[in-house]
């Protein structure tokens, strides 16, 4: 029985949680944090979230939207998730489909998607008209191998948690655009917005502000790691990075150590993160504190103009 591909209602959102930490054990995934994602998107997004139901059972899902935090104009991006156990059936192809309508349909000019390194998932992409562009490698940390605490700080550097900013995470927010703008990809995260940033980021429910670091010097925001759990057990790093002024002293070494310590305090065993091939200082550290190969992606193209 072939798959039928419809839009994601609510009830939907445990299934997809699921579905997603088995087909990507490496990405954080909750039900609540779905349905923030979807109900506090832009309108510029033009998001859409689509499932694949089998038998009455969801057994896949996408989440199409328009890149709307880049100065790049007609970007699109859709990476379509199907349980391991339900793999075959054609729910991958009917949801990347129906992804690629919605976004033609919106403007795209090209879509962007995550692929595994396997020979199975390229060749589809390939046969879909997707070419890779660049690799990116997950990352798993076993938190009872955390690093142990550093010595005394610099002069200067103080460590705070993200829930000390919770009155006003605004200087959060201009460290993470400094370093987002800076990452190596496809395309330039350069246009995103505060108001964006609050709703989806700082305020999605799998960010922790209370295992989030933030790094001061002088009292101004250096270095910064946010931080995302799902309750299970499992940690992740949204996003690590150092302001152009203050790279080069270990400060983002020091956030990540920080917040890894009290992930494994809190109860945390695992702690994941991925990182774009070429972002060689984010590697470096990573592997210095301990974290070691757990699989690979490639972001993969289809410019829609070439049918």
């Amino acid at each position: 029985m072939s798959p039928t591909v419809r839009d994601f209602r609510p009830s939907d959102a445990q299934a997809v949680a699921d579905l997603r930490r088995a087909a990507l054990p490496a990405v954080v995934s909750t039900p609540q944090g779905l349905v923030r994602q979807l109900a506090t998107a832009a309108p510029e997004q033009r998001l859409r979230c689509l499932v694949a139901e089998r038998e009455g059972r969801v057994i896949g899902a996408v989440t199409a939207h328009l890149v709307h935090d880049s100065s790049v104009p007609g970007q699109g991006s859709a990476t379509p998730h199907v349980h391991p156990d339900h793999r075959w059936y054609g729910a991958g192809a009917a949801l990347l489909s129906a992804a690629e309508d919605h976004l033609a349909a919106a403007g795209a000019a090209r879509i962007f998607a995550w692929v595994d390194d396997a020979p199975g998932p390229l060749a589809f992409a390939e046969r879909r008209g997707y070419r890779p562009t660049r690799p990116a490698h997950f990352l798993r940390l076993a938190l009872a191998d955390a690093a142990p605490p550093p010595g005394a700080l610099p002069p200067g550097v103080a460590l705070h948690t993200g829930a000390d900013f919770a009155a006003d995470p605004a200087p959060v927010f201009a460290a993470d655009a400094e370093t987002a703008a800076d990452e190596p990809g496809d395309v330039p995260c350069d246009a995103m917005t505060y108001p964006h940033w609050l709703r989806q980021i700082w305020e999605h429910p799998d960010h922790d502000p209370r295992l989030s670091t933030v790094v001061t010097a002088g009292g101004e925001v250096a270095a910064f790691t946010l931080a995302a759990t799902d309750g299970l057990g499992r940690y992740s790093s949204s996003m690590t990075g150092t302001r152009r002024a203050y790279r080069g002293r270990g400060l983002a070494r020091l956030a990540k150590a920080a917040s890894l310590r009290r992930a494994r305090e809190a109860g945390c065993t695992e702690a994941f993160t991925g990182n774009d091939a070429a972002n060689a200082p984010m590697i470096a550290v990573n592997h210095a504190l301990g974290y070691r190969p757990y699989g690979s992606e490639w972001r993969c193209v289809r410019e829609l103009d070439q049918g």
